[in-house]
Formats: structure tokens, sequence, C-alpha cells
């Protein structure tokens, strides 16, 4: 079985992209995330050239653990941020074992 991979891209109102990472760890949403079941990674990432993108690179055991995920309380308190920060949220999804084979 692969990894599922997810890159989430941010778009945060200007100016917020740093208050934005800064209270996702304040809260402690990406050390309990961390803590899930079937996480292989959740890493922030930030633009050198865009300062109002964010990147969110999540890596899973499978979808079902991501889904799982999302029902966690620290991701209501994520949304609660993402209302407050920003303005656009992009997904990008990949899972190697859902890809059509040549």
């Amino acid at each position: 079985m692969k990894d599922l991979i997810l890159c989430v891209t941010y778009t945060t109102k200007p100016g917020m992209g740093d208050a934005f990472v800064r209270d996702v760890l304040e809260q402690g949403i990406l050390e309990a995330t961390r803590r899930e079941e079937g996480c292989l990674g959740y890493e922030y990432y930030r633009s050198v050239d865009r300062a109002d993108e964010v990147l969110l690179l999540e890596r899973w055991t499978s979808r079902a653990c991501q889904q799982a995920h999302l029902a966690q309380p620290h991701m209501a308190a994520l949304k609660a941020l993402k209302e407050r920060y920003v303005l656009d949220t992009r997904l990008e999804s990949f899972c190697p074992e859902e890809e059509p084979r040549p």
C-alpha cells in the first residue's frame, strides 16, 4: 500500500501568513495531528516570494486515516483559524495506488 499525500495551499489575507502559521503552532494543531493514527507527516512551509501563501504537506498511511483526521477536535480549531486568516484553499491529492498503470 502506498501513502496518501496531500498538498494544501492556503492563500491568506494580505499580511496574515505569519499570523496563521503562528496560531496553528500555538494552538497545538500541528503536534496533535502528528500524533494521530496513520499520520506519517504534517508540515507547513512558507513561500520565499509569496508572503501570503502557506503550503501544508500531509502524508497518511491511508485515505481512511486522513478522513478520520478531519473529524478530530483540533480540526475545528483549524477551521476557525482559516475563517480568520485564509482567503482561498487549494487541495492536490496524490495516492499512487489509485493512479492508472501504463
